[in-house]
């Protein structure tokens, strides 16, 4: 116990106060106390004294002082560097915990970009019409992270039903199909499957064997399957494909507007087949929470809809 004592206070000798932290950092930033002062709505001098505070507590010299300019030594530059990702997320965490107020039911949740604007987003008020105590907070994760270090309370994963320290409930499959404009078929006479082996092809970046895997499902030559431009989003890809650039390969529930519309129309009646799917991933220890647990049967409710939407739509 008096180990952790004494351990306890030669940590806290090494933690400088975090108003010093903060004036350092904005004079650093604007390379001026005064401007500093400014955006701190403090006095020049008040931010001189509390760096020359931290350079005390230190040791170290962290700005040069020439006429009327400070200029970061190496040291300063170094220090800069590193305590503006704390200063970050301690922004962070503080207004994370903020969104509680008034509320205990708060979700956390790491979305898919596509996945979030184009089918949960315009679901969420469904839920909040069961649960209208809760709020959201969500925010975009491409790919798995560790939820004992992220402050997430579930995530939607595309893929296998794999999330290392964490448990995984299946949603639903893709049913991904070829598109393009009604112009850019029309120009380059696409009339069978073997007809986009010639025309320009969009990709997604993350999945960048879909068009291979296509034109095998079509028992068709692969060799040119990987050219054509890439995008990070499938919105990006539902756009440039809107505007005629070239023919993509996506998720139907994606572009259900584009389709409706007329702005883009599907080519063939095959869809890429896939053992891959959508999911909702979240750490045991969250669901005790009731609002956890209510979204997450909700959520299951809303992709059986969604399964048994994608049934009616397949060719009988």
């Amino acid at each position: 116990m008096l180990l952790e004592e004494e351990y306890c206070k030669v940590k806290r000798g090494f933690i400088p106060p975090v108003d010093s932290l903060i004036a350092f950092e904005s004079a650093a930033r604007h390379g001026s106390f005064t401007r500093a002062a400014e955006e701190l709505y403090l006095t020049q001098g008040a931010v001189s004294k509390q760096v020359r505070l931290l350079e005390n507590r230190l040791g170290v010299e962290l700005f040069k002082r020439v006429r009327q300019r400070i200029i970061l030594t190496d040291a300063g530059r170094l220090y800069l560097h590193d305590i503006r990702g704390t200063l970050e997320k301690m922004t962070s965490a503080t207004r994370q915990v903020m969104s509680f107020a008034g509320s205990e039911d708060v979700l956390n949740l790491a979305v898919l970009p596509t996945f979030g604007t184009r089918w949960l987003a315009r679901r969420l008020p469904r839920f909040h019409e069961r649960y209208p105590e809760a709020s959201f907070n969500l925010s975009v994760r491409l790919r798995p992270f560790d939820f004992a270090s992220e402050p997430f309370d579930g995530a939607i994963h595309f893929g296998e039903p794999v999330w290392a320290g964490a448990l995984t409930e299946p949603l639903f499959p893709e049913q991904v199909i070829a598109v393009c404009s009604r112009a850019f078929r029309d120009r380059h006479t696409i009339e069978k499957p073997a007809d986009l082996a010639g025309v320009m092809r969009l990709h997604q970046s993350t999945r960048q064997d879909a068009w291979q895997k296509w034109f095998s499902q079509q028992d068709l030559d692969t060799t040119l399957a990987f050219q054509g431009p890439r995008f990070d989003q499938f919105t990006m890809i539902a756009q440039a494909a809107v505007a005629g650039l070239g023919a993509a390969l996506v998720p139907k529930f994606f572009i259900e507007e584009e389709l409706s519309s007329g702005a883009l129309i599907q080519l063939f009646p095959e869809a890429l087949q896939t053992s891959q799917a959508y999911h909702f991933a979240y750490p045991e220890s969250r669901v005790i929470r009731p609002v956890v647990k209510a979204f997450k049967a909700w959520l299951q409710e809303e992709a059986r809809e969604q399964a048994i939407d994608r049934e009616s739509l397949l060719p009988r």
